[in-house]
């Protein structure tokens, strides 16, 4: 599976601090066995987020687009904004399991506006910022995330 991750922050654009969750999520992503043909950092820009989501997916280049950061309620979270811009379809469940086991580990995921859907043939899904909550719910959907990509690649439900 071809994935392609996206930090989102303003304070990691701008050379303020360092990326940890893109990393994170790249690793955890190595560790599936699943190829990372791109990796790249924006500001919580709407715009800027639209942009990259829309080249990613319509480049055919990545199965999967996880971003990370810019789903809390601050004003400058916009991210599932911009998601909801740019997909075709909503994955609803994929969102709803990720805060349902998130919740089991702190009642703060409930707080997170992450959205997930499909752009063409691409799979798009908001991670949480955080270096571990971002892991944590890669992990609560990653079983599925195969399945859903070759479902979407015109694969059968079996």
């Amino acid at each position: 599976m071809r994935v392609s991750v996206l930090t989102i922050s303003d304070s990691v654009a701008g050379g303020r601090a360092e990326d940890r969750s893109g990393p994170s999520v790249v690793t955890r992503c190595r560790e599936l066995g699943w190829k990372i043909v791109s990796s790249a950092v924006r500001a919580d820009d709407r715009s800027a987020i639209e942009a990259f989501l829309e080249v990613a997916a319509d480049s055919d280049s990545a199965d999967v687009v996880l971003t990370t950061g810019g789903t809390g309620l601050g004003p400058r979270d916009v991210t599932p904004e911009a998601t909801m811009a740019v997909i075709e379809r909503l994955i609803p469940g994929f969102s709803e399991h990720m805060r349902a086991e998130g919740v089991c580990k702190t009642a703060r995921a409930l707080l997170s506006r992450g959205v997930a859907g499909i752009r063409g043939e691409t799979i798009i899904v908001n991670l949480p910022g955080s270096p571990r909550g971002a892991v944590e719910s890669l992990d609560a959907i990653a079983g599925l995330l195969p399945h859903a990509v070759a479902v979407v690649h015109g694969a059968r439900h079996e």
